[in-house]
């Protein structure tokens, strides 16, 4: 396949502010890029939650339009990884997913990375992989033979790590072995380039490593920004629940990338949507709602569809400007024995428990007529309308 190196449309990639860093270099990565060879690049994702947010969609993005110049695109899908967590972003091991429950998660994690990258093009198809096909077969003494690449002091410089055992916090053995699994991953896909986030460095760089010790190949580190709150730094997390998550049906999609903070508006508009930013001066100009409105339109097109995205405008049109309830609003059916917050992750409305005692504790979930839900383990006896936030609304119904 011919790979495409317009110099200012990979120029284009780059300006997005999407890439952070790269290593060895950025300039060696445009080289690369521009010399006309096919590279092999992947991006992990550890379904570790029922859902990704639009900081992991930007990261794909960035991958499809690395396959749209022709280079081969994986992504690699931690089911493995997911078993045990990686604590880069920790101050605390991570809780256990089970098989069943990392197979769920990667379920779902297909539909919404679907719309993003292109697995149907006839000549350059996106590709799937499970790192459980070679890490499951690992004997201890592969695992031996891995670590003695490493040494102890080179992990514990590790951010977390040094919090960690400042504030005398354990860390776990199996903990140093992420970093390992996700080096090994380079090393058995025998890639030339790994896309990840600024938080994962650490574990790239772990597979370029690797990958030059025991393939003799430079492998390039593509670091991609973390999508934060320019004013408060606040991430969108998976893991903590905090985010606009792709799961959620697009009139709520809409509505909670209308409820982010203003300052986001301009981090969204130059990593999340593909407006020319030659706009963006323009659109800004246009005010934080309107401009916001601009920004959730073309992210929701491209995640549900045009239909999808115009029957979202105009249902929030309908809905906020008269200050009512939507005449259509996501259901959720409580089954015998399941809490709110089980029925609640179930129909995809929170991500997790610890999202629902968030919003629970924020006071940010209200019955139809204003009145708080301020006990977690709340159980409606009878149908009922939430509203959760600004904006969003969940019918209940029992049985």
């Amino acid at each position: 396949m011919k790979i495409i190196t317009d110099k200012s449309r990979i120029e284009e990639m780059f300006a997005r502010g999407t890439l952070a860093e790269a290593f060895p270099s950025k300039e060696g990565l445009m080289k690369k890029l521009m010399s006309g060879d096919r590279i092999r690049v992947y991006i992990g994702l550890d379904p570790t939650a029922v859902s990704i947010h639009l900081g992991h969609a930007k990261n794909i993005m960035f991958l499809e339009e690395l396959r749209a110049l022709g280079h081969e695109a994986i992504i690699l899908f931690g089911d493995f990884t997911a078993q045990i967590g990686d604590p880069s972003d920790k101050a605390a091991a991570r809780r256990k997913l089970t098989p069943d429950e990392v197979k769920k998660n990667v379920a779902g994690w297909m539909d919404q990375v679907s719309p993003l990258l292109d697995f149907k093009d006839k000549e350059n198809p996106a590709k799937v992989m499970y790192n459980s096909e070679w890490l499951s077969k690992l004997s201890f003494t592969d695992v031996v033979d891995l670590a003695s690449n490493f040494t102890v002091q080179q992990m514990l410089e590790r951010d977390m790590f040094e919090k960690r055992m400042k504030e005398n916090i354990p860390i776990y053995v199996h903990e140093f072995m992420y970093p390992l699994m996700q080096g090994y991953d380079s090393v058995a896909m025998d890639v030339d380039a790994e896309l990840c986030g600024t938080d994962q460095i650490f574990n790239a760089l772990a597979g370029r490593t690797l990958m030059k010790r025991l393939k003799d190949k430079d492998k390039f580190v593509i670091a991609l920004n973390l999508l934060a709150n320019p004013k408060t730094g606040e991430l969108m997390s998976k893991s903590n629940g905090t985010g606009v998550f792709l799961g959620t049906p697009a009139n709520d999609l809409f509505g909670a990338i209308m409820a982010l903070p203003d300052p986001m508006i301009e981090p969204l508009f130059i990593n999340c949507t593909r407006i020319p930013l030659s706009e963006k001066d323009a659109i800004m100009a246009e005010g934080p709602r309107d401009a916001k409105a601009r920004v959730a339109f073309d992210i929701v097109k491209r995640l549900k569809g045009q239909d999808a995205a115009k029957s979202a405008e105009e249902a929030f049109e309908k809905t906020f400007a008269k200050g009512g309830v939507p005449e259509d609003i996501q259901e959720a059916r409580m089954a015998s024995g399941d809490s709110l917050a089980e029925t609640f992750i179930k129909a995809g409305v929170v991500p997790s428990k610890a999202e629902w005692r968030r919003l629970i504790d924020g006071g940010a979930v209200r019955r139809e007529d204003d009145e708080k839900i301020t006990d977690p383990n709340f159980i409606p006896t009878e149908t009922m309308i939430l509203k959760i936030g600004k904006r969003r609304f969940v019918k209940i119904l029992i049985g």
